[in-house]
């Protein structure tokens, strides 16, 4: 969380233009991480973090890109031949003799 808050100052508590302290930093991605972990809509999460849908929508936004800018070099990379053939030998061991394709790694054969 310190490495996305440190990349967009978006995620920085801030005073708005009535000297209101806004959202912490948790709070956003807290609401962000609910809609990518778990699947919920942007109404639901409104409801229950009692934040704007269009906070909750900015929020995902730039999280997704911080997220992307910061790690795609070190892990959000494709694969080589090489990783795929080490993932699908694992996944073999394991009884998902087919999970590269599939979204979650729970293709079962």
């Amino acid at each position: 969380m310190i490495a996305v808050c440190d990349h967009d100052s978006y995620f920085v508590q801030n005073n708005d233009v009535f000297g209101v302290m806004g959202l912490f930093p948790e709070q956003n991605i807290t609401a962000t991480l609910w809609m990518l972990v778990y699947g919920v809509s942007v109404d639901q999460v409104a409801e229950i973090a009692r934040m704007e849908k269009s906070t909750i929508i900015e929020s995902l936004m730039r999280f997704c890109f911080a997220i992307e800018s910061l790690y795609t070099i070190e892990y959000l990379w494709r694969p080589t031949e090489m990783d795929l053939q080490r993932l699908l030998k694992k996944g073999e061991m394991r009884g998902f003799s087919r999970m590269i394709g599939s979204i979650d790694c729970m293709q079962w054969t």
